[in-house]
């Protein structure tokens, strides 16, 4: 376990300071070795554009609460991986055969940067890279390191990232059940929380109570996450292409606005309830996650 030194959290400044050391180390660990490289310009360019940080952000925010120093340099690395992985999956989400995007957190998307070819490839060498971080992570334990690796890679394979996008391409645009929308709402967005939550878990030696508690967290976080985007997709100021959803089955065409603002403040409450019992001893995760969606449904609400 890493002991935490201090507890106290100031929430604004505190969350720039975990943004800058992330891009810092993002930056190092993505250095520009050759400006004719143009597969490391691509994995630059859609790891450190401008960008919210949430899941990191909250691997650093949950480790904090469960007692560890959310400095740590492993517990950095770890959420750098976390990162690398979430760029990846936007990376190939965009691409034309799969959500074919103009835009990504306002800046155009990868593949209209670099080509379709090179986007592919630096997706590929980000997830390599983020799982050899993982593998090697500083001055963490080898089994903490190897559990953390297994739980990336069920995030990210058939049972989690690859399945969620397959179901969304195959299926997105057929009648679907709010249960069948919500599996692939879990598969597409919470699964990567859980790996989060769950690696910063593993960094605290929580028990199997506490982990328990942290992947019905993620679950609901995931899901109320999705909903959000989805209310936020007429919206020409989010930084991506505007009606991307249009035509899809999703719960906003399904049951309708006002009964998925319902949803998702229910799947709020829900993982406001999960993420108390699991973080007895701080509570940095919870306001960051109510400060976070209440600043953005005041936005698209």
């Amino acid at each position: 376990m890493i002991v935490n030194a201090e507890k106290s959290v100031n929430p604004e400044s505190d969350l720039l300071a975990l943004r800058e050391a992330l891009h810092q180390r993002l930056d190092q660990l993505l250095p520009v070795v050759d400006e004719q490289d143009r597969v490391s310009a691509a994995m630059r360019a859609g790891t450190l554009a401008p960008g919210r940080r949430i899941r990191p952000l909250l691997l650093l925010l949950a480790a904090h609460d469960l007692g560890c120093d959310r400095h740590h340099p492993g517990l950095l690395d770890f959420a750098c991986a976390i990162e690398m992985i979430h760029a990846a999956s936007l990376m190939l989400d965009d691409i034309p055969c799969m959500d074919n995007a103009l835009l990504r957190r306002g800046r155009p998307t990868i593949h209209r940067q670099f080509g379709q070819h090179v986007t592919i490839l630096a997706a590929v060498a980000l997830l390599s890279n983020a799982f050899g971080l993982v593998a090697s992570a500083r001055d963490l334990p080898t089994g903490c390191r190897a559990q953390a690796v297994a739980e990336l890679s069920g995030a990210v394979g058939l049972q989690g990232l690859v399945q969620g996008q397959f179901q969304d391409l195959s299926e997105g645009h057929a009648p679907r059940s709010s249960e069948d929308i919500a599996r692939t709402n879990d598969l597409k967005t919470s699964m990567l929380f859980d790996a989060a939550l769950q690696m910063a878990a593993l960094a605290a030696g929580a028990s199997p109570e506490v982990r328990q508690k942290l992947r019905c967290f993620a679950q609901d976080l995931g899901q109320a996450f999705q909903l959000l985007d989805d209310l936020a997709d007429s919206h020409a100021s989010t930084g991506k292409d505007a009606n991307q959803d249009e035509g899809k089955s999703t719960l906003v065409a399904l049951l309708g606005a006002e009964a998925v603002q319902q949803r998702l403040r229910s799947h709020l409450h829900s993982a406001d309830q999960h993420v108390t019992l699991a973080c007895r001893h701080g509570a940095a995760t919870r306001h960051f996650m109510h400060s976070w969606f209440e600043s953005q449904l005041a936005a698209f609400g």
